[in-house]
């Protein structure tokens, strides 16, 4: 299954990008990175099979585990793609929520987009880690 970032704004040469590329080739899944302006651009076209995952201000905030497990969940049912999606400052508004298959956030505070980034693939190595039963994540 793809894990797909799609994310409003340019992380260009930053301590962020350097952290998203680290966690990525960690990562045993094929990835993919997808940047828009803040505002405007095309979304890639959504293929049948695909979830869609907000990072919002109003979602879910799962524990690590519960993490994998949705996506593992999702792979053994046939989802070919997972596509998160990072919004711009202004987040997501209640229309695009609703296109959303779950909403996540990471805590009640308010993040940087380019931090979101970096701890969204730091979660899919760690997902990734936790299923393939890898030593790195470390529970209670």
């Amino acid at each position: 299954m793809l894990l797909h970032i799609v994310a409003r704004g340019r992380i260009g040469r930053s301590a962020e990008a350097e952290l998203v590329d680290r966690y990525l080739k960690r990562v045993n899944w094929p990835t993919r990175i997808t940047e828009l302006p803040d505002r405007g651009g095309k979304l890639p076209a959504i293929e049948p099979g695909t979830r869609i995952v907000m990072l919002d201000e109003k979602g879910e905030q799962p524990g690590s585990v519960d993490f994998a497990n949705r996506l593992s969940g999702w792979r053994d049912t046939g989802v070919r793609e997972t596509r998160f999606l990072i919004g711009a400052a202004d987040g997501f508004d209640d229309s695009m929520r609703a296109q959303a298959d779950w909403l996540i956030a990471f805590g009640r505070m308010t993040w940087p987009h380019l931090i979101a980034r970096a701890m969204l693939a730091e979660q899919l190595w760690r997902a990734t880690s936790i299923l393939a039963n890898h030593p790195y994540h470390r529970e209670g």
